[in-house]
């Protein structure tokens, strides 16, 4: 159990850190729609439009951490056999 818990923190972890890494590296806090710049064809205005996108930010790898610290916590909670 406490070898299980241990490697569950773990790829808890590495899978966080990979998928912010992935989505962008977000240093602000998440989102859930991302501004992007249109310009209007017919009168050359430029305008902001919203595009639905989840971008993970830093309060997602502090949650991250802190589970993952959590269950390592919790592993040495278990005896040797």
């Amino acid at each position: 159990m406490k070898r299980t818990l241990r490697i569950l923190a773990f790829a808890i972890l590495i899978l966080a850190c990979g998928i912010w890494a992935i989505t962008g590296a977000n240093r602000g806090w998440t989102k859930t729609s991302t501004p992007i710049k249109k310009l209007d064809e017919v009168t050359g205005i430029e305008g902001i439009e919203y595009e639905k996108r989840f971008s993970p930010g830093v309060d997602f790898l502090a949650l991250a951490l802190f589970g993952s610290g959590i269950l390592l916590g919790l592993s040495f909670a278990f005896r040797k056999p």
